[in-house]
């Protein structure tokens, strides 16, 4: 009887792991270049009271046995890289990348992040930064007599001197992960390696199989709100039923109690 006290239990903390995570996901609805995560549950240990193919008799076995579960665990999270909605903002140094890849950031430690966020502003000093203040890599720099910024499909950044002539001043080189659900999420749009994702590639974007750098536009986050309420209600009712089941197993320990004082 005390099993199904625990095994039910589990179930309610796995469910409201999956409000959690849930709740996550519709929070950063908004967010630039955020990636949806799922939650991954596995069963637990079985007790296993009578073998599958026991000899029941002689020559005679059973196609079946007994076995009774110990309940439920959080497996794992897992961010889902399908593209966001492209929003056209109209600003020449929004980028969207359509397809595969990840703007890279230099950190002020020397490591290298990665986000699919690509709302860059210029930086006191001239170069391209996210919107915390971060780097981009490899860097670079905007002169200051420049009126015209141009980014092309390729992430080549043409920019127009006010004397009119104009030049290359750099390019911005996407990174990609064989896992790239397994990066680690680091807070601030940006994702770190992991042993999990494998190590980056870098290439040139809209080659090799890179996404192409879309200038004017935004990627935004695919967060599919009636996916996400459908998923909140399920993980609700889940929880219901296994307070039920708790609620059932503990009306049967106090019947048993009840005959055991007679």
């Amino acid at each position: 009887m005390l099993r199904a006290f625990s095994t039910a239990a589990t179930g309610m903390a796995a469910q409201q792991m999956m409000v959690d995570v849930t709740a996550n996901n519709l929070a950063n609805i908004n967010t630039n270049g955020f990636k949806r995560s799922q939650l991954d549950f596995q069963d637990l240990l079985y007790v296993k009271m009578v073998e599958n193919g026991n000899e029941v008799s002689s020559g005679i076995k059973s196609p079946g046995g007994i076995e009774v579960g110990s309940g439920v665990r959080a497996a794992s999270t897992v961010k889902v890289f399908t593209n966001g909605e492209m929003v056209n903002t109209g600003r020449n140094l929004d980028v969207a990348i359509a397809g595969d890849g990840f703007l890279q950031v230099s950190m002020p430690d020397g490591s290298t992040k990665y986000t699919r966020d690509g709302a860059l502003r210029t930086g006191p000093d001239g170069r391209l930064v996210t919107t915390t203040g971060y780097v981009i890599s490899p860097a670079i720099s905007i002169p200051t007599d420049a009126i015209a910024i141009n980014i092309e499909k390729d992430g080549s950044v043409n920019v127009t001197s006010a004397s009119g002539s104009q030049s290359v001043v750099g390019s911005i080189q996407l990174a990609r992960f064989p896992n790239p659900s397994g990066l680690s999420s680091e807070g601030e749009n940006l994702l770190a390696e992991s042993e999990a994702s494998g190590s980056p590639s870098t290439g040139t974007a809209g080659e090799n199989g890179f996404g192409s750098v879309q200038s004017g536009f935004l990627e935004k986050s695919n967060v599919q709100m009636v996916t996400e309420l459908v998923n909140l209600i399920t993980a609700q009712r889940a929880y219901e039923v296994n307070s039920r089941a708790i609620r059932a197993g503990d009306e049967l320990l106090q019947k048993s109690i009840e005959i055991a004082r007679f």
